[in-house]
């Protein structure tokens, strides 16, 4: 069979080929003329997946390489009998550990104490349980919001929007969604947002159009509300850039962007494809993942600092904030291609869990609050590795001396 493949997703070859003959296109570039003989077809939420696209194919089987599946017209797929799937939370953690970094970043730039900080998540599945899980390991107070799944469980813990619209950050992981008892579309809206007050925080990493742009944006330039977060636009790739200018972090759209996100959905997207054949084909991702890497933040600082300097050094999420906003100087034209660019052709960073952060005796009380943001810390003290490389290190032999001075 042949499989057509978007071929911005990693490894795609190595993932497919054993199944059938493999064809890669380029996702927001692709034409029916190369479905007509194909049988499968992988894709990312930037192809839409319609009659205009399948119409006259061969196409039985369409997996979705992402979380998001609203790209795809889903009752035309049911009329012609079409399988579809999707790669449901393969980007949760990767979206969690963006959210808790920009959180700290900004918090570093205020100069706030986060354990002071209440957080509300509204959507608690896949990235909002995640979320709220690193945040509480931070030592925030966290609301839970998700009124659906408050009714399906009748759990109290989940609050209604409403109820958490006082926190000092809000932070967004819904689907989009027009219709049924609780539509997101403009969730935040100029009537939700003249209810928030000047020391309250928005993020929204879910979907562009939770947010009313505009009434955002009036909000941000009267200084409204302290600041928001973005890193979904309404009108992607075209997207507002005057908007951009007044968030405190603003990214295109890769939160959800990693490694191991990525990996994740296509071995999603073949286990799936493989069911629907009746077939088995067992893969070893092993060699797909570069080694773990060691952070050793510098000794006898402050815990904030030792956060902030391993976060940065795992993500530095200013980098994708600056590439981003270098666009509004280009022209107009050139905008749009230049924004999926960032989004494809960029380098994709590892999750936490690839990274083990390594902590001198004085910082050792941090294990904790790393393990749950989800790095791997090791104390010195069962690490000589690490023992001989601080030994060795100059900067680390002055402070002793310093300090044995009491200087």
């Amino acid at each position: 069979m042949i499989i057509a493949v978007d071929r911005a997703l990693p490894y795609w070859k190595e993932v497919f080929s054993d199944i059938g003959e493999v064809r890669p296109f380029a996702g927001n570039e692709l034409r029916p003329e190369t479905l007509r003989d194909a049988e499968a077809l992988v894709v990312r939420t930037v192809t839409p997946v319609n009659s205009d696209l399948l119409e006259g194919s061969a196409v039985r089987f369409v997996g979705a390489a992402s979380a998001g599946k609203d790209h795809a017209d889903h009752d035309y797929l049911r009329r012609k009998g079409i399988h579809f799937c999707n790669a449901a939370g393969c980007n949760a953690n990767a979206v969690s550990e963006y959210v808790i970094t920009a959180i700290y970043a900004v918090a570093a730039r205020g100069n706030w104490t986060l354990a002071e900080k209440s957080l509300a998540v509204i959507g608690v599945g896949h990235v909002g349980s995640r979320v709220a899980s690193k945040a509480q390991a931070l030592g925030m107070k966290v609301l839970l919001c998700d009124p659906p799944l408050g009714d399906a469980t009748g759990d109290s813990r989940y609050q209604s929007f409403e109820s958490v619209l006082g926190a000092d950050i809000l932070t967004f992981h819904t689907p989009l969604t027009d219709d049924g008892p609780y539509p997101t579309r403009h969730m935040v809206n100029s009537g939700v947002i003249d209810r928030l007050g000047t020391k309250q925080f928005l993020i929204n990493a879910s979907r562009g159009e939770v947010f009313d742009g505009r009434a955002l944006a009036v909000a941000l330039r009267e200084k409204r509300i302290l600041g928001a977060i973005l890193d979904v636009w309404e009108g992607e790739p075209e997207i507002d850039y005057s908007l951009l200018e007044l968030a405190d972090i603003g990214t295109p759209h890769i939160a959800g962007s990693t490694l191991d996100g990525k990996i994740r959905a296509v071995t999603l997207i073949r286990d799936q494809l493989c069911e629907f054949l009746g077939i088995a084909s067992p893969l070893d991702t092993d060699d797909f993942y570069p080694p773990v890497r060691r952070i050793l933040p510098k000794p006898y600082c402050a815990p904030r600092e030792i956060i902030s300097q391993a976060l940065c050094e795992a993500y530095d999420i200013a980098k994708d904030d600056a590439a981003l906003r270098e666009l509004a100087s280009m022209p107009e034209n050139l905008r749009g291609k230049s924004y999926e660019r960032l989004r494809t052709a960029r380098f994709l960073r590892q999750e936490f869990p690839h990274y083990t952060v390594e902590l001198d005796e004085s910082s050792r009380e941090m294990n904790g609050i790393f393990a749950g943001i989800g790095f791997n810390p090791v104390n010195i003290r069962t690490n000589k590795k690490f023992l001989q490389a601080t030994s060795e290190n100059p900067e680390i032999k002055a402070y002793d001396r310093d300090k044995s001075r009491g200087e």
